[in-house]
């Protein structure tokens, strides 16, 4: 029988080795290193995330408390924009009653203001009225009521009378208005008979009425100058002398 030294002894002889330096090496199957590589890999990502979550806690970062703070200004922010809204719809609401109330008050302003000028015209034709029935007993008296000038623009004046005939007429009265504008500018005093100066407003001045008669126009002026006094005359057609004469002052 062989024994185990005497194969020993015949290896060391063979191949010149020593038999404590020989080992056994056992080959692994890959089916089995690789779940324990991902089993490794799991265990290693788990630790370092929780060590990273670890560290933040101990640097005084919470997770969870973040994500509160953010839900809480996430919210807020929702809150806002729904305020915002209504605000803006709100704000659109009192655009639109202001642009309501404007019109409506310019609406009013201007009604105020045709009353006024009826008023101002109701009055005019009451002293109309008042002057004929004090002049009832004047047959075919002429007089100049309201004369008036303001000034319009650099250029113009407006002016504005009433001619009224007393008695009780039956028959209409022809004729016509001159008028006299005295001026004041830088050249020194100028004036400016109407219709000769300004032919353009002649038919303005034409008279044909049975009671009375309004006259209004405008007189064109040299720019910079001013209207100191205004005269006016009723010339009745046929005839050579005024009917009826009133002057203004406005120095």
């Amino acid at each position: 029988m062989v024994t185990t030294r005497a194969v020993g002894r015949k290896l060391r002889q063979t191949f010149g080795i020593s038999a404590a330096k020989m080992a056994v090496r056992i080959e692994h199957s890959w089916r089995l290193k690789i779940p324990l590589v991902l089993i490794l890999l799991a265990l290693i990502g788990g630790m370092w995330w929780w060590g990273f979550d670890f560290g933040q806690f101990l640097s005084g970062f919470n997770r969870s408390e973040v994500a509160e703070a953010r839900a809480r200004l996430e919210a807020d922010r929702d809150q806002l924009k729904e305020d915002n809204a209504r605000l803006r719809a709100r704000t659109t609401e009192l655009e639109s009653d202001l642009g309501v109330a404007r019109g409506a008050q310019s609406t009013l302003s201007q009604q105020t203001l045709e009353l006024q000028n009826e008023n101002a015209q109701i009055k005019e034709e009451l002293a109309v009225l008042q002057q004929l029935f004090s002049d009832s007993g004047k047959q075919g008296a002429i007089s100049i009521q309201r004369l008036s000038a303001e000034r319009t623009s650099e250029r113009a004046y407006r002016y504005s009378l009433l001619i009224v005939r007393g008695g009780k007429p039956t028959d209409e009265f022809s004729g016509r208005l001159t008028m006299q504008a005295n001026l004041m500018d830088k050249n020194g005093p100028q004036t400016i008979d109407l219709p000769a100066g300004q032919p353009d407003g002649g038919l303005a001045l034409q008279l044909k009425f049975k009671y009375y008669q309004r006259v209004e126009g405008t007189i064109s002026v040299p720019p910079g100058s001013q209207l100191k006094s205004l005269q006016a005359t009723v010339l009745e057609q046929g005839q050579a002398g005024p009917r009826a004469t009133r002057s203004l002052n406005l120095s």
